[in-house]
């Protein structure tokens, strides 16, 4: 806290208009680090403002108790595409012009440069992420190493434990994928009783197996520790480990599930103008590609991908690391069905493990 009211006071004292500080909460990690320095602290100091990152494993949570309270702190929130559309139904979240989006850096318009549904009601997508899961090179041969979805699930050709992340979203599609499910297929499987209990099925072949991990650092700290030979986890927490870490881990990306991330402004939020202000710099084609070249998450603007993305201005690109660049056999995440499922099957997933 005194480093910000230090931060605070030296900007007043440069002349800059008193305003107060702006947060932006996100997930933390890589990706949180990410965000903050090329979207919320450059934003900052062109603003005049100091701006503030929390971290939060699930910014959903948070952000719709603060609303409900009446007591928001928070400005922009990064959330998942299904919570974007479930909260701004519920009137959590603030809607959000598309004419303050700039155009692509070649001139294209907004709302022709962001690929489709990336810019909806309350949400801007700053980003495609990927579920996906990934093994510790040193456990297996090159020769017999895993490759499908469905080798996460064979025990006998591939022993050793798995991560697994407690929740039903992204695990019940992935559960049908490894049992054959074609990915068009999937959620019109799911939204049946006997599309559920085939997806527990497949489950409780690994259940006994299984470490539960809750938050996205944990995975590939289960990984290096030797907890688990595979598990799944979000993509740019295993590219940072892999990178920065210089981890023997390798990501499979067969039966990827995708979606978008996306910037909110919370109803309520005490620095609204300035909120919206924020999205409209952080999702420019060089605010969208500034990030890109720092984590492995593809940017939605069309714009942003006409030059190869490198990793930190090096020479090593980002493309085979890029969730778009990897969809051969991927499902895109149904926002639409998780707003009408999610407190079901989370409540039969919740039953499913006391058990």
């Amino acid at each position: 806290m005194k480093k910000l009211l230090v931060l605070s006071t030296a900007l007043a004292t440069m002349g800059f208009a008193a305003q107060a500080d702006v947060t932006v909460m996100s997930w933390g990690g890589a990706y949180g680090a990410a965000q903050n320095q090329v979207h919320l602290q450059p934003w900052a100091a062109k603003a005049g403002v100091a701006g503030v990152m929390v971290d939060s494993d699930n910014p959903a949570a948070p952000i719709k108790a603060m609303v409900e309270a009446g007591n928001v702190t928070v400005d922009v929130a990064s959330l998942e595409y299904a919570d974007v559309i479930r909260l701004c139904d519920e009137g959590v979240l603030e809607p959000i012009d598309p004419a303050i989006l700039a155009p692509g850096a070649d001139g294209t318009p907004a709302m022709e440069d962001f690929i489709p549904g990336s810019v909806v009601e309350c949400g801007v997508s700053t980003d495609v992420w990927a579920n996906v899961y990934a093994y510790d090179t040193t456990k297996f041969a090159a020769d017999n190493a895993p490759k499908t979805a469905a080798d996460f699930f064979d025990l006998e050709k591939f022993p050793g434990k798995r991560g697994l992340k407690k929740g039903a979203k992204a695990v019940l599609e992935f559960a049908l994928m490894a049992d054959g499910v074609p990915a068009a297929e999937v959620y019109a499987t799911l939204s049946t009783p006997e599309g559920v209990d085939r997806a527990f099925a497949k489950l409780d072949t690994i259940k006994s197996d299984v470490v539960w991990w809750e938050a996205g650092a944990q995975p590939p700290q289960l990984l290096a520790d030797g907890e688990v030979s595979m598990t799944t986890a979000y993509n740019g927490r295993l590219f940072a480990a892999i990178t920065a870490e210089n981890k023997p881990f390798q990501i499979v990306w067969d039966g990827q599930i995708y979606e978008n991330e996306m910037y909110v402004v919370p109803k309520g939020a005490p620095n609204k103008d300035q909120a919206m202000d924020f999205i409209a710099f952080a999702t420019t084609t060089e605010g969208l590609r500034a990030q890109a070249e720092l984590i492995s998450y593809g940017p939605p603007r069309k714009s942003s991908l006409k030059e190869e993305i490198l990793f930190k201005g090096s020479e090593f690109s980002m493309a085979p690391h890029s969730p778009t660049s990897n969809l051969g056999n991927a499902l895109p995440s149904n926002f639409e069905f998780w707003v009408d499922h999610d407190a079901e099957l989370n409540e039969r997933f919740q039953a499913w493990l006391s058990q």
